[in-house]
């Protein structure tokens, strides 16, 4: 897949694709239809796919001061979208300039002159441009008039409604993944290298691999059952394992983080990329009255996370 981050350092290899547009949080299963569309579309014309998104998010444009939201960093979007088969993601840099271009200056000089795309997929309650002043409808005229097919996508709903990046967000705030997973289509997974820590996990017998979620939105502090994949290193591979997300009252910890325990692993991890899906909230996060009772609750913890994930 070739990323694109700047429109105007665009190649005439990087025109004429059949691209969904939007910011793709989590790519969803109301993101996946969006891009399916486009997708067709572009077999219909000999285009490839393309995904046109922005970073950073707007949201962190606009009110760089808000809680964390993102459901997943941009190097984890990526990932997703390349699984999904995209061939040419238009990742923009959102900045003063852009946010102040006018509906018809983006799809001018954006859409049809500097990428000069054949064909573009919107969700029904999309909006761009200056002031978010430009809609769906909007872009279909200008499609007609500055030579692009536009297709409006319907939203999508779920058994619980309106499949969105803020349902999601609620079900893992209130612990629960495999509901988020539903409207996801996929594991909703942190992903990020693995960065050193206080190495307490080897003294008692479980070594973690420890990742930063700042920028994220947190789920549901407390003990999971998750699907590991290492991306890179001598390690690359899938295993079973189970985290703890939180502040680790425990030890008093400060900033909020994600130690993960492979099952069945042994090696160094450090500086490895890994992507961690949560499959099942286990426990909140406790203090014990000793670190016997705290290695007897990981043991408890591990062996239901075990029976869980060999049922997955």
């Amino acid at each position: 897949m070739r990323i694109l981050r700047d429109y105007n350092f665009a190649t005439e290899a990087d025109r004429g694709a059949s691209a969904a547009i939007g910011n793709f949080d989590g790519v969803h299963l109301g993101h996946r239809s969006v891009i399916e569309l486009a997708r067709e579309a572009g077999a219909a014309i000999g285009a490839p796919l393309g995904v046109l998104t922005f970073e950073p998010h707007p949201r962190e444009f606009f009110v760089p001061d808000a809680p964390p939201f993102r459901l997943m960093s941009a190097e984890a979007r990526a990932h997703r979208l390349e699984k999904l088969g995209v061939e040419r993601l238009y990742e923009l840099t959102f900045d003063a300039a852009l946010a102040a271009l006018s509906p018809r200056a983006f799809a001018q000089e954006i859409l049809a002159d500097a990428l000069g795309l054949a064909h573009v997929v919107i969700g029904a309650d999309f909006s761009f441009g200056k002031g978010r002043a430009g809609n769906a409808a909007m872009l279909e005229a200008f499609g007609a008039e500055m030579g692009f097919g536009v297709t409006i996508a319907r939203l999508l709903e779920g058994e619980g409604g309106r499949v969105s990046s803020t349902a999601i967000r609620a079900a893992l705030s209130e612990g629960r993944p495999r509901d988020a997973a539903a409207m996801l289509g996929h594991w909703h997974r942190i992903e990020g290298p693995v960065v050193g820590g206080a190495r307490r996990g080897r003294t008692l017998g479980y070594p973690t691999a420890n990742m930063s979620i700042a920028g994220l939105h947190p789920p549901r502090f407390g003990v999971y059952a998750v699907l590991v994949d290492v991306l890179d290193g001598p390690h690359r591979g899938a295993y079973h394992g189970a985290a703890s997300l939180g502040l680790r009252p425990m030890f008093a910890g400060e900033e909020p983080n994600l130690e993960t325990f492979l099952f069945d692993f042994s090696g160094d991890l450090y500086g490895a990329h890994l992507s961690v899906g949560l499959v099942e909230y286990l426990r909140p996060e406790a203090t014990f009255p000793s670190l016997a009772a705290f290695i007897a609750q990981m043991d408890a913890d591990c062996a239901r996370a075990r029976t869980i994930l060999a049922a997955t």
